[in-house]
């Protein structure tokens, strides 16, 4: 292996440090929405918040009237996932939160 190809490689291996999203994590949270109250209320809470740029998996209940929601926290925060629920017309609070 010469110089050159040496240089590259670590050059190359260097860089990947920096442009990695190996800072990024999938953070899965449970928001607390007491205004369900129907069969089409988490169908419409669900697809706001999977309408939410950076969300890769959305569920909710209205037995337990809570949403789970999945997420890039590089591409989206909690804050826009309350307002994706008040604007679909179902506030919510945080119910608990934990990084995967």
């Amino acid at each position: 292996m010469n110089i050159r190809h040496l240089f590259t490689a670590s050059f190359f291996a260097f860089a990947s440090l920096f442009f990695s999203p190996a800072f990024a994590a999938t953070k899965t949270i449970t928001l607390a929405v007491p205004g369900m109250y129907c069969a089409v209320c988490p169908i419409t809470v669900r697809k706001a918040l999977e309408n939410v740029p950076g969300v890769s998996k959305a569920t909710a209940s209205l037995e337990k009237k809570e949403a789970v929601v999945t997420y890039d926290d590089t591409k989206t925060k909690v804050e826009n996932l309350l307002d994706a629920t008040f604007e679909a017309g179902y506030p919510s609070t945080v119910k608990g939160a934990q990084t995967k």
